[in-house]
């Protein structure tokens, strides 16, 4: 398997934001012109983009979608999309427009036979389960209620499920630019057989090592690369 490198493109108010460990009002990074954005990171060699509509995931209300179509319609490139996705409709609307991989997270928590049915409907490969976490424990609806549940159980679970992948977010450490902690994504990691992408906290090129070395099958990179802590060729080389 080979490891990726993939840029965020966080989407909210019709901009590209950074948000420091989710909480609104906090950006760090604010860009006009998402579409521009995503044609850049595919121009410096991105084959994964990584697209997140904020305003779905806060308020439950997918706000950039047109966004979203035009980056699709403009880009060649695997595009992966999370953030309101809370039905069966929403997956089809997403994959109708160009969407390869489809992210879900507070919806499969609610309702986790709902990725079986996404499975058999779409394939498992094109369905992507959010695993976020803090202190230990994942969390739901924008990172705003605790679930009570462990990253690697849940992972169990998706993988038994059909889920095709996973992607990981440690938010004790996103958006601080302090490092990572590697022990959330190797634990996840070793519990589950589909690939983990990992998020959160990844400030230099020794991060992106460390979770190659753990395993993980590749590395969403966002605040890092927009403040230049690294260039994406540098990480792609990693």
């Amino acid at each position: 398997m080979m490891f990726e490198v993939i840029p965020a493109v966080d989407l909210k108010g019709g901009r590209c934001v950074q948000l420091v460990q989710g909480v609104p009002g906090s950006e760090i990074v604010s860009l006009p012109d998402p579409v521009s954005i995503a044609l850049d990171w595919i121009d410096q060699g991105a084959k994964t983009l990584h697209l997140i509509d904020l305003d779905g995931a806060i308020y439950g209300e997918r706000r950039n979608a047109p966004i979203i179509r035009d980056i699709c319609n403009g880009c060649d490139a695997f595009i992966q999309v999370g953030g309101g996705v809370r039905s069966v409709d929403d997956v089809s609307d997403l994959l109708g427009m160009g969407v390869d991989r489809v992210i879900m997270s507070t919806a499969a928590l609610r309702d986790q036979e709902l990725i079986g049915v996404l499975s058999d409907e779409f394939g498992g490969d094109r369905i992507m389960i959010a695993l976020d976490a803090a202190g230990g424990e994942v969390v739901i609806e924008g990172w705003t209620r605790g679930s009570g549940l462990k990253p690697a159980d849940l992972g169990i679970k998706f993988e038994e499920l059909g889920a095709g992948s996973i992607l990981f977010t440690n938010i004790d450490t996103e958006g601080l630019l302090g490092g990572i902690d590697i022990d959330p994504t190797a634990e996840l990691v070793r519990s589950v057989s589909i690939p983990v992408i990992a998020s959160g906290g990844i400030t230099t090129l020794l991060d992106i090592a460390a979770l190659r070395d753990a395993g993980a099958a590749g590395v969403v990179i966002g605040s890092a690369l927009y403040l230049e802590k690294f260039t994406l060729a540098d990480a792609i080389r990693v």
